[in-house]
């Protein structure tokens, strides 16, 4: 068995219209979010062995922040084809994942992330910023994921954790 977790980024600051989309880092909001994010992993036990992420600002701060909260003690990989990417082009990301990893966590943007989700497990969810999702496969290989074949365990926001 394989699972998946995508964590899209946290909410962003566009309050300085001068920096490139790629650099825009988080904004309070979105601080605040991050580290919720990653206690709600640690309280849902389902741990990557391996993570990867864009390597746009809000993504990297948003990981950062997320994974000091989980207590993850992993070193990140980045991947820039994530930034921007669509479905079709993250699945090429997930399917080039070492066998040897059983859960790992992707760190990126919408749409790309929502229409991935629904692609992968036949459900049609929002993913707003700072949204966790986990995605169990029945298979041995990450290169064996096939479009409907994943069962989505959970979907978490920070909204939901407000209190």
């Amino acid at each position: 068995m394989k699972t998946l977790l995508l964590l899209r980024h946290a909410k962003s600051s566009r309050d300085d219209p001068s920096l490139p989309h790629f650099d825009r880092p988080l904004e309070q909001r979105g601080r605040r979010d991050a580290p919720r994010m990653g206690k709600l992993l640690k309280e849902h036990g389902h741990l990557p062995d391996l993570i990867i992420s864009s390597p746009a600002v809000r993504a990297k701060e948003t990981l950062e922040a997320f994974a000091l909260s989980a207590g993850l003690d992993l070193s990140f990989q980045f991947d820039e084809s994530i930034y921007g990417a669509t479905s079709a082009e993250l699945l090429k990301v997930i399917r080039h994942i070492s066998k040897k990893s059983s859960c790992a966590l992707l760190v990126g943007h919408n749409p790309g992330f929502e229409d991935l989700l629904s692609r992968l497990t036949g459900t049609h969810r929002n993913m707003p910023t700072a949204a966790l999702a986990c995605i169990e496969f029945q298979i041995d290989s990450w290169d064996d994921i096939e479009d409907g074949k994943g069962r989505l365990v959970w979907l978490l926001t920070p909204k939901q954790d407000a209190n």
